[in-house]
């Protein structure tokens, strides 16, 4: 069960409130009545109808009783959390189109239209980009301005090929519906990447717009911790990516270490002076076998996040696993094994032609290497195909 299922009922959007400006809210008092109050004379300079809500996360310091002085609504969201908070507030909204964004003051709740604008053509997900809207001086510390949200930026405009370039930027726009369509779960700092993460990933309209970032106006330090939220989001783009997590990876883990076996099997190769023998076809080896079982953990995440409705539905992987069962795997990995029990009985034959005594190890470990490789990759294969026979029951 969701965050939204859980901490409010589903609130029919009002068909005259066209905005709620959204607000997760933990002891903000010294900010929260500007941000209420520049967010009601944006909307008011704009014509705009809609209401301010507080999504009030375990205040203690009267928040809530500001926000109601200053004419926010209040929704109580007793499970801890950003995401939580903000899907709390998702649920309980009233107008068609939610603006998200934290009460801190450092976002520019004054200049809400072009968000308006755009969520009105038709854009279900709008984003502020504060890197070409303005970052203040003292706004964005340098981690975070120069390393974390460039990089994190990058690392998910790769993954899911989207067009966002501030992906951590709070101040946002949605349809409301189109959001909660998409069954978001986290509860932490993360619920910001997953919502542009899953919006990428359903083909919903996504577009960004200018926005300035200005300082902090609290006195005490902010919620977030770079390096603990840092991590909780490149952690949380890797595992939506199965394909860059584990299928790039070991596609690319399984050719080099084939290709080096293969080069290596005939005997020593000597390039610029390094001779590589034996020990270096060891590491080819697990190398082989390390690929081939990533390739299998892409796909058995992939089908598993599909299911869990982590990820949308892939025709692509529909079409793959047509041509997959588990005679098919049970085959191909018994002829890997059977290719691998031909080498070690080769070599078991040469040992005893040398009468089972001590041997050259670069004599009989260039046959016994690959053989043993071949015999856990194969018997890898076999086993993995059970495995993926299980996941594709309900499926089949």
């Amino acid at each position: 069960m969701s965050v939204i299922e859980r901490d409010a009922a589903p609130v029919a959007a009002d068909a005259e409130l066209e905005v709620t400006v959204l607000m997760p809210c933990l002891n903000e008092a010294e900010t929260l009545a500007v941000c209420i109050r520049k967010a009601r004379g944006s909307l008011a300079r704009e014509g705009i109808r809609g209401e301010v809500l507080i999504a009030d996360n375990g205040s203690s310091d009267g928040s809530q009783d500001i926000a109601r002085a200053e004419g926010a609504r209040v929704v109580p969201v007793p499970e801890k959390g950003y995401g939580a908070a903000l899907q709390g507030g998702i649920a309980a909204a009233r107008g068609r189109y939610v603006i998200m964004g934290d009460a801190d003051d450092s976002y520019d709740f004054e200049n809400l239209g072009p968000f308006v604008a755009k969520l009105r053509e038709g854009h279900q997900l709008v984003m502020g980009n504060r890197f070409r809207g303005g970052i203040k001086p003292g706004a964005m510390p340098p981690l975070h301005r120069y390393l974390g949200n460039p990089v994190l930026t990058t690392i998910g405009r790769l993954l899911f090929a989207s067009p966002i370039g501030d992906f951590h930027c709070g101040l946002r726009g949605f349809d409301r519906d189109a959001i909660r369509a998409l069954d978001l779960h986290t509860t932490g700092m993360e619920f910001a990447s997953e919502m542009v993460v899953k919006a990428t990933l359903n083909r919903l309209r996504v577009t960004e717009v200018p926005t300035t970032l200005s300082p902090d106006g609290r006195s005490r330090p902010p919620h977030l911790r770079s390096w603990r939220d840092g991590w909780r989001h490149l952690r949380f783009l890797l595992m939506y990516s199965p394909r860059w997590l584990f299928l790039y990876p070991g596609i690319l883990l399984t050719v080099l270490g084939l290709a080096g076996m293969a080069w290596l099997a005939p005997g020593p190769r000597t390039i610029g002076g390094t001779t590589f023998d034996v020990h270096t076809l060891l590491y080819a080896a697990v190398a082989a076998i390390i690929g081939v079982q990533t390739v299998g953990f892409a796909v058995f995440s992939k089908i598993y996040a599909i299911k869990a409705g982590l990820l949308p539905h892939d025709e692509r992987l529909d079409r793959a696993l047509d041509n997959l069962n588990l005679e098919r795997g049970l085959i191909a990995g018994g002829v890997i094994v059977l290719l691998g029990l031909a080498g070690a009985v080769t070599s078991l034959v040469r040992w005893g032609e040398a009468g089972f005594g001590p041997m050259l190890p670069s004599d009989l470990m260039r046959l016994a290497i690959p053989s043993a490789a071949a015999l856990a990759i194969g018997a890898s294969v076999m086993f993995m195909s059970f495995f993926l026979g299980l996941l594709l029951l309900k499926r089949r």
